[in-house]
C-alpha cells in the first residue's frame, strides 16, 4: 500500500447533458482541484479520468469515473487497486440532499443515505470507512422526486454563488489532506 498517496474521487454523471446538474457537484469540485494541481485529466484503463499531481504539497490522484453515478464503484475500486491506496485515503466528493445548498460537511464512513453513487462505491470497496466531502444541494421543492431534483441544473439564484461554494468545497478537500479530518471539520462545519 502507498501510505503517502491520496485518491480523491468526484462523483457525477459523464457527458455534457449532465455537466451542470446538482448530481455533478463532485465533478465540479474535482475540476477546481485539477486547476489548482496545474494538470489535465487523462483517460485511465479503470474507466475513469485521472490526474496525478500534488495538492498543497500532498501527492494525489484526482479521479472522475466515466461510468454513470450508480456504477461509480467499479472505477473507484479499480483505481484504489491500481494505485494501492488504503481505503482510509480514498476521499469521495459528492452531492448531498440533506445539507443546505453550498454547505460543506466532511465525515469518515457512514451509510449511503440513499445516494446510489456512495452505495456503489461502498459495495465495490467492501468498506464504508472512507472519508467523504459532502456538498449540499438542498432538498427538492414540494413533492418533487429527489432523483429528478439531483438531475436538474442548479437554479439561477444558486448559480450566482455556485463557483464560490465549489471553491470552498475544494478548500475543504485540501484541508482534509493536509490537516486531517477533525481540523477540516472544525474549519468547515462552523460556516
Amino acid at each position: 500500500m502507498d501510505a503517502d498517496l491520496w485518491l480523491v474521487v468526484g462523483l457525477g454523471n459523464p457527458g455534457p447533458s449532465y455537466a451542470k446538474n446538482r448530481h455533478n457537484a463532485g465533478f465540479m469540485v474535482l475540476d477546481v482541484l485539477a486547476a489548482r494541481a496545474g494538470g489535465r485529466f487523462k483517460s485511465h484503463r479503470a474507466r475513469a479520468d485521472v490526474l496525478e499531481g500534488r495538492l498543497a504539497g500532498t501527492r494525489v490522484v484526482l479521479a472522475k469515473p466515466r461510468t454513470f453515478m450508480n456504477e461509480s464503484g467499479g472505477p473507484v475500486k479499480g483505481l484504489r487497486d491500481f494505485y494501492k491506496v488504503p481505503v482510509e485515503r480514498v476521499v469521495v466528493v459528492h452531492d448531498e440532499l440533506d445539507i443546505p445548498f453550498g454547505a460543506v460537511r466532511l465525515k469518515q464512513g457512514g451509510g449511503d443515505n440513499g445516494h446510489n453513487g456512495l452505495r456503489s462505491v461502498t459495495r465495490s470497496l467492501g468498506a464504508k470507512e472512507y472519508p467523504r466531502v459532502r456538498f449540499g444541494v438542498g432538498r427538492p421543492p414540494g413533492r418533487m422526486d429527489a432523483a429528478a431534483f439531483v438531475l436538474k441544473d442548479f437554479s439561477a439564484t444558486e448559480r450566482k454563488e455556485l463557483d464560490l461554494e465549489i471553491d470552498r468545497a475544494a478548500d475543504a478537500v485540501e484541508a482534509l489532506l493536509t490537516d486531517g479530518l477533525a481540523a477540516a471539520q472544525n474549519a468547515f462545519h462552523a460556516g
